[in-house]
């Protein structure tokens, strides 16, 4: 057992994700001893193992208290330790909200990708799908007229989203962007999910998948009022730009 750990754990540092069908990704996810050895070994190391059943890998994270040490080591805290600037957070945490939330009610409601509409009377009882058939990718034309120049324009878009292709976020082909292996495990669906369709991006999503689609997730409340106050195809404003870098400046927005 002790090798197998040691072979997993190094897989883990080294691939940075392993898949879940791998026999001993298998093995950390079944077997409870095998788990709690696992476990024991990555928290030596302030490691924590990283999987949900939505995801088709598994990896590797912090640990809760080690985020401090890490993220607050130096001059000023990093939002992020991959290297990402400012507009390349921006851009991950828009591509995790077009393909993994629609992902994730393929998956929770068990249908595929292009079926949302049919009934399934026996769809609960469906295996949970974790690939192509429940996410589907955005175009990467239609991205950059959305979010481009808000992101600090072509060249910056363009770099960004190879950083994304190079961590695994995110697969590009033929001007098509589809979930990478990192994309569904390094950022948490429970945190982040309700602030997109409730906060900061909600008017983003609005504008971009249709107004209604949207509307319908957000609290009664929020859409009480006077008529000339209640969300229509019409009505929507938008909230201005989501992220605004200065054109001049964009480039140097590093996080240090």
């Amino acid at each position: 057992m002790e090798h197998e750990i040691k072979t997993l754990t190094a897989r883990l540092l080294a691939q940075r994700v392993v898949p879940r069908a791998d026999a001993l990704a298998r093995k950390a996810l079944l077997d409870d001893i095998f788990r709690q050895e696992l476990d024991k070994s990555l928290a030596a190391v302030g490691l924590r193992l990283v999987e949900n059943p939505y995801a088709e890998y598994i990896a590797v994270a912090l640990l809760p208290e080690m985020t401090e040490p890490v993220f607050g080591s130096g001059d000023a805290w990093l939002n992020n330790n991959l290297g990402l600037p400012r507009d390349g957070v921006a851009l991950l945490v828009i591509l995790w909200a077009l393909i993994i939330l629609p992902k994730r009610e393929r998956q929770i409601a068990r249908v595929e990708a292009g079926k949302e509409s049919q009934s399934d009377m026996f769809g609960a009882q469906k295996p949970l799908e974790t690939g192509e058939t429940v996410s589907t990718g955005v175009s990467e034309d239609a991205l950059y007229a959305d979010f481009g120049k808000a992101l600090g324009g072509r060249t910056r878009f363009a770099a960004n989203l190879g950083r994304l292709v190079n961590l695994g976020f995110i697969v590009r082909r033929n001007r098509w962007l589809d979930e990478g292996p990192m994309l569904d495990l390094m950022i948490d669906y429970a945190q982040l999910a309700p602030r997109i369709i409730e906060g900061a991006l909600s008017d983003v999503l609005l504008r971009r998948e249709g107004r209604e689609a949207l509307a319908d997730k957000r609290a009664p409340d929020e859409l009480a009022g006077d008529s000339e106050d209640e969300i229509g195809a019409d009505d929507v404003e938008s909230a201005g730009p989501l992220f605004d870098l200065p054109p001049d400046d964009a480039a140097d927005e590093e996080t240090r």
